[in-house]
């Protein structure tokens, strides 16, 4: 995703990031927020990544609520085991060489005595319009650019496929996976999982924001997928020019929701 990295952290000083996830993740519903194929380059990876990409949107959907210049908050779109919403409440930041306005104070359940401040607590983030895009269209052409993705995403597949020498070979076999993976959507559309991609283009270009989907690639194993084709809609056909990592692809899209997990398990 191309979100720039740096948002939450210029609005507000957040004091040890980990125990504040590690806190976060045993007040929200069980989930497991770690890596499950790569290394984890942090602590709950997923779940920072999450907060981060959602305070992104939430900012640009102008969507944090502010108190008298004195309190703000966030929706974090999580909630607890009792389905009360999860909000990350702020004070003014007074530390003399602060370089942020807010301070990061804690996660509040929205019971919770601080966020009485607020006459409106603040709505989850929104990535969509029109609920039909986060279903794939199983009338339409998929049409992969297979050379790109074999080219541009070769570290990206397990061995021997990565391996340069193997280029026709994987290939071939990227033709079947694919082919498959359409086979499966079409006997249950929750096989196709969405995935907001934000794009941020330079003057004059054009803004390729929105809802991608994610397919299931198996190229070991018939029912296990090694990696997801992300695949979106031009017009009246899909396209597809990259694959993510099983890791990489629960990250982007539990942005949107906890995917089901009939092949997209973290």
């Amino acid at each position: 995703m191309a979100y720039p990295d740096n948002e939450l952290f210029d609005f507000a000083y957040i004091p040890v990031i980990e125990q504040q996830l590690e806190y976060l993740s045993h007040v929200a519903m069980d989930e497991n927020w770690g890596y499950r194929y790569l290394p984890n380059p942090r602590p709950k990876p997923i779940l920072y990544n999450y907060l981060k990409y959602t305070f992104s949107r939430l900012k640009h959907e102008g969507k944090i609520e502010i108190f008298e210049d004195q309190n703000a908050c966030f929706n974090t779109g999580l909630a607890t085991e009792n389905q009360e919403a999860i909000f990350a409440f702020f004070e003014i930041n007074s530390r003399a060489e602060a370089t942020q306005k807010w301070y990061f104070k804690r996660f509040c359940k929205e019971s919770d005595y601080e966020l009485s401040v607020f006459n409106k607590l603040p709505e989850t983030a929104h990535y969509f319009e029109d609920p039909a895009e986060l279903l794939y269209d199983t009338r339409l052409e998929l049409r992969p650019n297979l050379n790109h993705i074999v080219n541009d995403n070769r570290d990206r597949f397990p061995e021997p496929w990565n391996d340069v020498s193997q280029h026709q070979t994987l290939i071939l076999l990227l033709e079947g996976a694919t082919r498959d993976a359409i086979k499966r959507v079409k006997r249950n559309y929750k096989t196709a999982i969405p995935q907001f991609y934000k794009d941020y283009p330079a003057p004059g270009e054009i803004d390729k924001s929105g809802i991608q989907l994610l397919l299931p690639l198996c190229l070991k194993e018939k029912s296990k997928a090694d990696l997801a084709l992300v695949v979106h809609r031009l017009s009246n056909v899909y396209v597809a020019t990259t694959v993510l990592s099983l890791d990489w692809a629960y990250s982007n899209a539990r942005l949107i929701a906890r995917p089901d997990t009939e092949w997209l398990d973290p």
